[in-house]
């Protein structure tokens, strides 16, 4: 097995200088860590910190890694965290969350996770994205959770969006709405595509034609900004020119409660609003209570760890159910 010393000798450098490439890097210069780094590669070397493998103290534990993109610091995803960890328990595992500043992830956050020896590896995000996975992970057994990467090989869990969509707007327009105003997401995101494929089946199955739909793109994901000029847009002389609101999401959802509510008209006896994401802390917080659809972060969670700790032999996109919500808003 490689070692430290190994590193040392073909960087030409003291012990010391490996360590501070590994944990300190900002201490060397860039032509020192260059050499360092250079020769860790070619030797192929990853430090070992998980000791007790080593020892034999607990060879029963197993380990899951998790890359961890927004969903550590990130309220409304950290269900998806918090799954991993109850399923990875519950089976005898350990989890080791580490929180990424970057995607790709720096090869020193990479060095760090795998010298825990990992026995499978999750990348999760919040917000379903394209991720760039690197080479070096793909080798290892890895699941993506909440997000992509271009290798269409590599198993990813990610919300069924054009599902709960399609099943949303059916619902509504099955209580006999049939002037929609739509306030989407950014067209950019990949949830959007998702959710305009299931908005506009449900759309056709009520034959509802795209020109009779008002639909309008955010072009960022700044709700305040853009949501009350677009419903003031379609509000003349205090009557709104749509019977239902449908949102990208509760932030659109919970801005649009407060132009409406301003504006003097009732939800839902003026205006049905619809929303998505059921949102911890906010989508209960409506008055009255918004009809959403639940991003699935906690079943992504626990499907990801399962297809590790069963070692499932499924490859490419997986959907998961996103369930539709129902409360008073419509």
């Amino acid at each position: 097995m490689t070692s430290v010393k190994d590193v040392a000798r073909l960087a030409g450098v003291s012990l010391m200088t490996v360590s501070r490439a590994l944990n300190s890097p900002e201490k060397l210069s860039p032509e020192t860590y260059q050499r360092v780094r250079s020769a860790i590669d070619e030797l192929q070397f990853v430090p070992n910190m998980s000791a007790r493998k080593i020892r034999g103290d607990n060879l029963q534990s197993r380990t899951i890694g998790v890359f961890a993109l927004d969903t550590a610091t990130t309220p409304f995803a950290v269900e998806l965290l918090l799954s991993i960890e109850q399923t990875a328990q519950q089976a005898g595992w350990n989890v080791f969350v580490l929180n990424l500043l970057s995607d790709p992830p720096s090869e020193q956050s990479i060095d760090l996770m795998l010298s825990h020896r990992p026995d499978g590896l999750i990348f999760s995000a919040m917000g379903l994205r394209r991720v760039s996975i690197p080479e070096r992970l793909k080798s290892k057994p890895l699941i993506l959770a909440n997000c992509l990467d271009e290798d269409s090989n590599l198993v990813s869990y990610i919300p069924d969006d054009e599902a709960g969509q399609y099943r949303a707007v059916r619902h509504a327009l099955s209580q006999g709405y049939r002037r929609p105003l739509c306030i989407n997401l950014p067209s950019q995101s990949l949830a959007w595509q998702l959710r305009q494929k299931g908005m506009q089946r449900a759309f056709a199955e009520f034959g509802l034609a795209p020109g009779d739909v008002l639909q309008y793109d955010l072009s960022a994901h700044d709700a305040y900004g853009e949501t009350p000029g677009i419903l003031e847009r379609h509000i003349v002389e205090d009557r709104p020119q749509f019977d239902i609101l449908i949102c990208g999401n509760d932030r659109i959802a919970f801005c649009a409660y407060q132009v409406l509510l301003a504006r003097g008209l009732k939800i839902p006896t003026d205006v049905a609003v619809l929303g998505y994401d059921n949102m911890i802390g906010i989508a209960e917080l409506f008055l009255p209570p918004l009809t959403t659809v639940q991003l699935p972060y906690y079943e992504i969670g626990q499907r990801a760890a399962q297809h590790l700790i069963e070692t499932l032999e499924v490859s490419g996109i997986q959907r998961v159910d996103c369930p539709l919500v129902v409360r008073k808003s419509l």
